[in-house]
């Protein structure tokens, strides 16, 4: 494992991209306004980021973390992901991904539910989905983060 797609660029994919690149791995960075938006970030990186679009980043990725708002789930492209591995950090934020009534009941605790149900249906391979608190607490994200990392060294990764 070479290269790790960030579909998702903010608080936790910058940080997974920042980790990723100081472990040796190469990064593409995405998110839904483009390419564009992502040049400042992808320069502070260095020579080892590059920004794509979100099926850029999906195809060149050998292992794909996803980290979005629950709502933009369904604006991820689809067949890039087919047999990849993917690290979905997605969490319900009412507040901010709005109301999602399957997700209010008692009978679904997590939003996990709808967005493995869309990874199951792409054929992808998913392995965890993060905790919403490491976003607020960096030491958690980048510990986290390093897991991921050495995971992939042990699966095959250099």
């Amino acid at each position: 494992m070479r290269t790790i797609g960030l579909i998702g660029s903010g608080q936790i994919g910058g940080t997974v991209a920042r980790l990723a690149i100081d472990a040796g791995y190469d990064v593409v960075l995405s998110n839904r306004r483009g390419p564009e938006t992502l040049k400042g970030l992808a320069d502070e990186l260095g020579p080892h980021a590059r920004a794509g679009t979100t099926a850029e980043a999906a195809t060149a990725g050998d292992l794909v973390v996803v980290t979005v708002p629950l709502a933009a789930v369904d604006q991820i492209p689809a067949e890039p992901l087919r047999g990849t591995v993917v690290i979905d950090t997605c969490n319900y934020y009412p507040q901010r991904d709005g109301e999602i009534p399957e997700l209010e009941g008692e009978s679904t605790t997590t939003s996990a539910n709808r967005v493995w149900a869309r990874r199951m249906a792409l054929r992808a391979r998913i392995v965890a989905q993060w905790r919403a608190d490491l976003a607020t607490r960096p030491a958690r994200l980048c510990s986290a983060a390093r897991e991921l990392l050495t995971w992939g060294r042990q699966r095959g990764g250099d």
